[in-house]
């Protein structure tokens, strides 16, 4: 059984909304999530905000938390989390910024995501190093690991 599978049946015995607010991964996360019949029960939307004004306007990240620490920091998913949460009155929220390649730099590497999980209980973030491994498959990558946190939220 998929994660998303495993998902939409949890929340909607649960009666839990999700959303997610993606960067990098560009709504594949919520694509995963809408692919499964009745996921509407507990996705009413989700927000791809690419640039960084989109996360300030969209998510209310602050431009100073962009400004100090980067697109691609556990400040920014933290951010991004919770405007995400609170913009679709929903349970859970997964974020997601990240550099997905080609490219990168010394301080901020090609792979390098930062992840954010908000809920009732309040944000975890983490980052995670998945490499130079090209950009379709960091995305995947990336999808994956959001999924297998809002599951674990669940």
């Amino acid at each position: 059984m998929s994660i998303a599978i495993q998902i939409i049946e949890k929340a909607s015995e649960s009666g839990i909304k999700v959303t997610t607010a993606e960067s990098c991964t560009g709504g594949m996360v919520a694509a995963a999530l809408t692919d499964i019949a009745g996921s509407s029960a507990v996705f009413e939307r989700g927000f791809v905000t690419y640039s960084n004004a989109a996360k300030t306007e969209m998510l209310g990240v602050l431009p100073a938390t962009l400004e100090a620490h980067g697109a691609v920091s556990e400040e920014v998913v933290r951010e991004m989390a919770l405007g995400a949460r609170a913009a679709a009155r929903a349970d859970v929220a997964v974020a997601i910024s990240g550099i997905a390649g080609p490219g990168g730099s010394e301080f901020k590497p090609e792979g390098r995501v930062c992840y954010g999980l908000a809920s009732a209980t309040g944000v975890i973030t983490e980052t995670i190093e998945h490499g130079a491994i090209g950009r379709a498959e960091v995305r995947a990558a990336a999808t994956k690991h959001a999924l297998d946190l809002i599951l674990s939220a669940l």
